[in-house]
């Protein structure tokens, strides 16, 4: 999501207010950054109209808008749940859900992937089977794990001090969790259209999509995992 702060920006209307602002982003090039890049994009503004600044994915970031080092934030849950649950920000785009992720991007937005160089691929393509395996069991048992489950796993510090608001959190984006690991069929167009709004260097410029990615790797973990 991408937040705005009530108490540095009480009179926001738009994301052209945000010229100028310091927004706070898991880290420099991360995913967050990427999508703050997007909504920035399609408001008329450049990544460098703004200032990024670093601030994690926990209790740093609460910190950081609670303390008014920031104005605006594109950040993940819990985090963003527990600054609307005290009316500390305003959510300015919201994709935690895949409704809300289609209406932002125009299409499914794949993320969190397993990635690598194609040289490595093919030297290593037991390394690379073994941690396609590994995120494969992952998702399938997170489709069946109940409440305490997820509790028992996730590192104390995500969890802010208020589990039930972390599982609340988790309940709202659990259906954008892959149940297998397959790059959704549009997913690498979307992604594409996405980084051309804000990347001079990819926009305008022929990409062979189907050459970028692949599901061969996915689909022997799930012949493994049923």
């Amino acid at each position: 999501m991408l937040v705005v702060s009530n108490k540095t920006m009480p009179n926001f209307k738009s994301i052209a207010d945000l010229k100028g602002k310091k927004i706070g982003v898991t880290a420099p090039g991360s995913s967050t950054n990427m999508m703050a890049n997007f909504v920035l994009a399609k408001a008329g503004l450049k990544p460098s109209d703004v200032s990024f600044i670093g601030v994690g994915a926990s209790a740093g970031a609460v910190a950081a808008m609670r303390s008014g080092q920031i104005d605006a934030m594109a950040n993940l849950d819990p985090v963003v749940s527990m600054l609307t649950q005290k009316n500390e920000v305003r959510i300015a785009s919201d994709t935690r859900t895949l409704k809300d992720t289609q209406a932002v991007f125009g299409g499914n937005m794949p993320s969190g992937c397993l990635y690598a160089s194609q040289a490595f691929i093919q030297q290593n393509p037991n390394t690379t089977q073994a941690l396609t395996n590994a995120m494969v069991r992952a998702l399938k048992w997170l489709q069946k794990a109940g409440p305490s489950d997820i509790v028992k796993t996730v590192p104390e510090s995500y969890l802010l001090g208020d589990r039930a608001l972390y599982l609340a959190a988790w309940d709202k984006v659990k259906e954008a969790i892959s149940p297998d690991g397959t790059m959704p069929a549009d997913g690498p167009r979307t992604a594409f259209n996405a980084l051309s709004q804000f990347d001079a260097e990819l926009k305008g410029k022929p990409v062979k999509l189907e050459e970028t990615y692949t599901n061969a790797f996915v689909q022997k973990a799930n012949a493994k995992y049923k």
